[in-house]
C-alpha cells in the first residue's frame, strides 16, 4: 500500500434493517484525492444474499440512514448548499429524497418516532451574530465562564449548544414544517431516542451544577414538546450514554462508566451495561462484570437480551447481555472487530473488519457468518502476526508484527498507540500497511494502560505512565527482534497523542536503542496541557498524579537527553493536544542544535491521520517515509 492508496480504503456506516429484516441499507464512504474530501452514498442489499449491493442514492456525501418503524421511509443526512448536514427523507420503495431540516449549523442523527410520523434529533443553536452570515474574524468577542468551552474537531461549544428537536410531521409531498425545539439552557444534549409509546424522549446531558468540574453525565427524559419539563433518570454519579428503553418502557438500559468518589477518575474504567427504572425511582444496576469486558458503541434491545459490542484483546465481539445481568454471551467473535450492527425480525447484520478489510457487512445466523458486501478493492494487505512477549516483571504483553516481503533483514518501526486507554487490533490499518509495503517491519502492541484486557490492565500505569509503558513496549520490541528478518541495528520509534508522549519519553530514556523518532500530536508538557487542552482541566490528575508530580512525568523535562534525529508532526487546530505542545519540544531541541524538524498541518485537528483532508493524510505519509528513508 502506497500513501495515495488511501483512496482504496472504505468505511461502512452502521447498517439499518427494514422492519421485516429482508433488506439492509448503509452508507459507503471513501477518501477522494481529486475532490480532497470524503465521498459517500447510500447502498442497499438483500439480507438473503440473493443480489449484490445496489446504489440507493446519488448524493456525494450521504450518511447515517435509518429505516422508519413502518418501513415506508429512510431518513439520512446530506449536506446542504452550505455543507451543513441536514436530515432528508427517502421513500423506501424508491423516489427522490426531500429535506426536512434547515438548521444553520446542521442537524444530527435522526431517530424515528414509534408511529413513523416524526424524527427526533439534536442540532447546535448558535448565539446571535455568531457563525452564520458573519465574516470570519469579525464576530463579537467570546465571553468564557467555564473551563469546558471547546472540543477538538468542533471548536467552541459555549456559544452553540446542542439541543433536542422534533421535526414537524413527515409529509410525503416534500413540504417541511418547522421543527419543535424541546430543550433549553446552557447545556449539551446528545443521543436522543423515543419511548416505545412515543410519549417521551430520552437523551444524555450534563445539566447539574458541578458539570464544569466533574465527569458526570446523566440520562434525562421529557415529553416531545416545546418547553417540556425534563426529569433525571440516572443518579448523578456515572458517565452515562446511549440510553435505550425496554419494550414496555419501564426500564432504561445504557452504557456507562464509574468515575470514582471524586466523580473525575476516567483512567482505565471498564465501560459497562446498566439498567435503571425509567422513572428514576432507584439507583442504576450494573449488568456486566466490573473487570471485563469494556463495552463500546450502541445497545440494541432484543427479545432475548441486549446486543452490544465488547472489546477483547484487540478484537471487538458482538455480544448479548442478559436482561438480568451476568457474563455476556458471544454472538460473533473471532480475530475481528465488529464495528456496528442491527437486528430486526430475527435477522442480525453487522459491519465486521479484519486484517484484510476496513469493514464489510455480514449476515449473522446460527449457521455462521455470510458476507453480503465486498467493497475492499485495489489492496493486498500484508499479514499481521500475533505475538505475546513478557515484561521484566513477567507481565504478558500482546501485539502484532508485520514483516515486509523479501528475506531482510528489514529496518524496524516500533509504533505506539494513543489513548492510552485504547487498543491496536484485528483490522486493516493503513499505517501498518504503508510502512510495511515501503520495506519496514512494523511492531505494535497493547501495553499496560491499553483497553480490552481488563480493568487492572488499564489502570496499571497510574502515576508511572512513562516507566510502565516503556517497560512493556520495549520488552515486546525485544521479542519481535528475535526474528532474524528484523534488523535490530536499524530501529525507529513513532506514535501519536499518548503514543507521541511515549515516543518523546523513550527517545529521552532509551534513545540508544533507536536510530530516529517521530512524535505526533503529543502531550509533552503536562503543566501547559492542563490549561490549553479541551480535556486538560480534568485529564492529568487521575493519570499522572498531583501537580507536583507533573514535571517528573512530562517528557519535555528530559528533552536535553534526546540524541536521536527527531521529527515532530502536529496540527495547527489540534485542541486535544494543542500545538504549543509541539512548539515547546521543537524549541527545546532546536536551541541545543539538535537535528529536529517540525511539520505543521493547517486547518487540521487531533484526528489528522484518521480523518484529515485526504491530501494531508497523503502528505503526512510521504513525510514519515522520507524521514525513515533518511535515518533507517
Amino acid at each position: 500500500m502506497k500513501p495515495a492508496d488511501i483512496v482504496h480504503l472504505h468505511s461502512l456506516s452502521a447498517p439499518t434493517l427494514s422492519p421485516d429484516g429482508r433488506r439492509a441499507v448503509f452508507a459507503v464512504t471513501r477518501p477522494d484525492l481529486e475532490e480532497d474530501a470524503y465521498l459517500g452514498s447510500l447502498w442497499s442489499v438483500p439480507t438473503d444474499g440473493s443480489a449484490p449491493p445496489a446504489l440507493l442514492t446519488r448524493g456525494a456525501r450521504d450518511s447515517g440512514p435509518v429505516f422508519s418503524p413502518d418501513g415506508r421511509w429512510i431518513a439520512f443526512l446530506r449536506p446542504d448548499e452550505d455543507k451543513r448536514a441536514q436530515i432528508h427523507v427517502l421513500p423506501a420503495d424508491g423516489g427522490e429524497p426531500w429535506k426536512i431540516t434547515s438548521h444553520p449549523l446542521g442537524a444530527g442523527a435522526p431517530r424515528w418516532s414509534p408511529d413513523s410520523t416524526r424524527v427526533a434529533y439534536t442540532a447546535r443553536v448558535p448565539e446571535p451574530n455568531r457563525y452564520v452570515d458573519v465574516e470570519p474574524g469579525k464576530e463579537p468577542p467570546r465571553r468564557i465562564t467555564q473551563v469546558k468551552y471547546r472540543l477538538d474537531g468542533l471548536g467552541f461549544t459555549n456559544d452553540r449548544r446542542s439541543h433536542v428537536f422534533v421535526s414537524a410531521p413527515i409529509d410525503a409531498s416534500g413540504e417541511a414544517g418547522e421543527p419543535v425545539r424541546v430543550t433549553a439552557g446552557d447545556f449539551e444534549h446528545a443521543d436522543v431516542v423515543w419511548r416505545p409509546d412515543g410519549s417521551e424522549l430520552l437523551f444524555a446531558a450534563s445539566r447539574h451544577e458541578t458539570r464544569d468540574t466533574d465527569l458526570v453525565q446523566d440520562l434525562w427524559a421529557c415529553a416531545p414538546e416545546e418547553g417540556a419539563q425534563v426529569r433525571r433518570v440516572t443518579a448523578g454519579n456515572l458517565d452515562a450514554l446511549g440510553g435505550r428503553f425496554s419494550e414496555d418502557g419501564a426500564t432504561v438500559f445504557f452504557t456507562g462508566d464509574e468515575i470514582g468518589p471524586g466523580l473525575d477518575d476516567f483512567v482505565g474504567r471498564t465501560t459497562g451495561v446498566w439498567s435503571v427504572p425509567s422513572d428514576g425511582s432507584a439507583e442504576p444496576t450494573r449488568l456486566t462484570p466490573g473487570q471485563d469486558p469494556r463495552m463500546s458503541g450502541s445497545l440494541l434491545v432484543a427479545a432475548d437480551g441486549l446486543l452490544g459490542l465488547a472489546e477483547n484483546r484487540g478484537a471487538v465481539d458482538l455480544v448479548l447481555v442478559p436482561f438480568g445481568g451476568g457474563e455476556p454471551g458471544v454472538v460473533l467473535g473471532d480475530k475481528v472487530q465488529v464495528q456496528s450492527f442491527d437486528r430486526a425480525a430475527g435477522v442480525t447484520v453487522a459491519v465486521v473488519a479484519d486484517g484484510r478489510s476496513g469493514g464489510e457487512l455480514v449476515l449473522v445466523s446460527g449457521d455462521g457468518v455470510t458476507r453480503l458486501t465486498g467493497f475492499a478493492r485495489g489492496l493486498d494487505p500484508l499479514p499481521m502476526a500475533e505475538l505475546t512477549a513478557h515484561a521484566p516483571d513477567g507481565y504478558p504483553v500482546h501485539g502484532w508484527v508485520t514483516v515486509p516481503e523479501g528475506e531482510g533483514p528489514h529496518p524496524v518501526v516500533l509504533m505506539i498507540h494513543g489513548g492510552p486507554f485504547a487498543p491496536y487490533g484485528h483490522q486493516l490499518f493503513d499505517e501498518t500497511q504503508v510502512y510495511a509495503a515501503a520495506g519496514y517491519a512494523v511492531v505494535m502492541c497493547n501495553p499496560r494502560g491499553s483497553s480490552g484486557y481488563g480493568h487492572e490492565h488499564g489502570r496499571a500505569i497510574i502515576g508511572a505512565v512513562g516507566e510502565v509503558s516503556a517497560a512493556d513496549v520495549l520488552a515486546f520490541l525485544d521479542a519481535a527482534l528475535e526474528d532474524e528478518r528484523l534488523d535490530s541495528s536499524r530501529v525507529g520509534v513513532m506514535g501519536g497523542s499518548h503514543g507521541g508522549f511515549m515516543t518523546t519519553w523513550i527517545a529521552a530514556h532509551h534513545g540508544g536503542r533507536f536510530r530516529a523518532a517521530i512524535s505526533e500530536r503529543a502531550v509533552n508538557a503536562i503543566d501547559s496541557f492542563h490549561g490549553s487542552s479541551d480535556i486538560g482541566s480534568l485529564f492529568p490528575g487521575p493519570l499522572y498524579g498531583p501537580p507536583e508530580a507533573w514535571a517528573k512525568a512530562s517528557p519535555l523535562t528530559y528533552a536535553d537527553r534526546i540524541d536521536v534525529p527527531f521529527l515532530i508532526i502536529h496540527s495547527e487546530e489540534d485542541w486535544r493536544c494543542p500545538v504549543e505542545q509541539a512548539q515547546r519540544l521543537f524549541v527545546a531541541l532546536k536551541l541545543r542544535g539538535h537535528e529536529t524538524e517540525m511539520l505543521l498541518f493547517p486547518g487540521e485537528g487531533h484526528e489528522l491521520s484518521r480523518s484529515g483532508l485526504p491530501s494531508h493524510r497523503v502528505a503526512r505519509f510521504e513525510a514519515v517515509l522520507d524521514w525513515w528513508q533518511r535515518h533507517l
